[in-house]
């Protein structure tokens, strides 16, 4: 069995980035491999200032050594100016190599308004610049106030189905690089 954390990088309370990212756990779940959810709202990290070691912070070690335990990754972020959230490049910048080489990642985005891929295109260099491999398959769910209904389930039929082919994807790309 694959295991898949999720990483949401926003810390708003009614975040549409962790309803994105627990529509797609849901569903690699549905498919058989082990997910667990990293809420970044819930740990508390320092500002990444270059070093390796951070004592005041145990959530640094937490985060890092349970994304070394995994299979693979999926990061979903709200798009603010044009780009990846502060909150979740910092993360990624609180690991190394060690944490994320080899990582197979899906990619989700959130904005406001229309969905473009920006933020998708960012967080693609961040990972390859420490060997992950990223699926082909992203979302982006633009307009994201009313693409989600009352029970944060998402609306649009051929949203939901992006998000079935995105799993599948990140599933069968992870079982192959574990091979």
């Amino acid at each position: 069995m694959i295991k898949i954390i999720g990483i949401t990088g926003s810390l708003r309370t009614d975040s549409y980035s962790a309803l994105a990212l627990q529509q797609a756990l849901n569903r690699v779940q549905a498919l058989g491999a082990e997910v667990e959810l990293l809420d970044l709202r819930d740990i508390k990290l320092p500002f990444c200032d270059g070093g390796s070691e951070y004592p005041d912070y145990p959530d640094v070690n937490v985060l890092r050594d349970q994304v070394k335990a995994s299979d693979g990754l999926i990061l979903a972020t709200p798009e603010y100016h044009g780009s990846v959230s502060g909150v979740l490049k910092n993360a990624l910048d609180l690991m190394s190599f060690e944490h994320l080489s080899d990582k197979v990642t899906g990619l989700i985005s959130v904005l406001g308004g229309q969905s473009n891929s920006n933020a998708l295109n960012d967080l693609r260099i961040i990972l390859r610049w420490v060997h992950g491999f990223v699926i082909p398959e992203q979302i982006a769910v633009g307009q994201a106030w009313q693409a989600f209904d009352q029970d944060g389930k998402l609306k649009d039929a051929k949203l939901s189905e992006r998000f079935d082919g995105f799993a599948q994807s990140l599933v069968d790309h992870t079982i192959k690089l574990r091979k």
